[in-house]
């Protein structure tokens, strides 16, 4: 049973955005005492571009991943990683000081279950529209526990379910977390929310970026899966998110705030329904 001296592995998918990953770095530097010893494996997934140089602690070791995605990525991080846990977090996450000490209790309690931590949304004072509709949709892991799935933004899993049930879809650019959970959901393993075990992570700031985003996020719903899942999803995207806008409307943001993210829902399906499009005509996933 995993104890406070037991390795855990952190695993960092990393396209690009090397920028990001000295202030991760310095947010997993102070993780309280209670983390217990953890290694960094950082992932390069950008076969085309070597990264630049960056001081690495003691504890950390940079790896490549020629296959593209972030799924892929995480796939090799743990064929390398070490620890009896696999904890998921993101290049452009900053895990709180308490975040893995807050895990540890957990892992020891269930050493079969999945375990995920809160995502907080974060933004400058005078934020965007896109970045307040980021902010007003969030990440929100509590109902996707509930739901039976967790993102990898922050996402602990025993290395040893995760190796049995094959790691992630390495095909997929997108919801290969949430395949993942409901396969180990399946074999019964459970997910579980740890409150405790919170990370940071920044609204998208502009249109490009959330509509990046709304690309990728259905091309993992109409292109991956079984095909009743594939149409299902098809057929979802028809459909206008009102139920989405009224979740919107009933969250605890400024008024302003909230009339904004809905703005911008709508005018992200309007991205979604041409992606659809796109890919039922033979297109390819985007990757970002």
């Amino acid at each position: 049973m995993p104890g406070e001296d037991t390795l855990v592995s952190v695993i960092v998918p990393v396209f690009r955005h090397w920028d990001l990953v000295p202030a991760l770095l310095e947010a997993l530097a102070a993780q309280t005492p209670g983390a217990g010893p953890f290694e960094i494996l950082l992932v390069d997934n950008d076969a085309g571009a070597p990264p630049p140089a960056i001081a690495l602690p003691a504890n950390a070791r940079l790896l490549a991943c020629a296959a593209p995605g972030s799924y892929a990525a995480r796939n090799a991080g743990a064929t390398e990683a070490r620890g009896a846990w696999l904890v998921f977090t993101d290049a452009d996450c900053r895990p709180a000081p308490g975040w893995l000490a807050a895990f540890r209790p957990e892992m020891a309690a269930t050493p079969a279950a999945l375990l995920a931590g809160p995502v907080r949304m974060t933004a400058p004072a005078h934020p965007s529209a896109a970045a307040i509709h980021d902010l007003v949709r969030g990440i929100p892991q509590g109902t996707y526990v509930a739901r039976g799935y967790a993102a990898t933004a922050n996402l602990a899993l025993p290395a040893a379910v995760f190796r049995t049930l094959g790691g992630f879809d390495a095909a997929r650019f997108s919801g290969g977390d949430a395949d993942f959970c409901r396969r180990a959901g399946a074999a019964g393993h459970g997910i579980r929310l740890v409150e405790g075990a919170c990370v940071a992570h920044p609204a998208r700031a502009d249109w490009a970026a959330i509509a990046a985003k709304a690309r990728r996020v259905k091309g993992g719903q109409v292109a991956s899966g079984s095909r009743a899942r594939r149409l299902a999803w098809g057929l979802r995207t028809l459909v206008p998110p009102l139920r989405e806008s009224l979740a919107y409307l009933a969250r605890p943001h400024p008024w302003r705030h909230r009339l904004v993210a809905v703005v911008i829902r709508f005018r992200l399906w309007g991205v979604e329904l041409a992606e659809t499009a796109r890919l039922l005509a033979g297109g390819r996933p985007e990757r970002r």
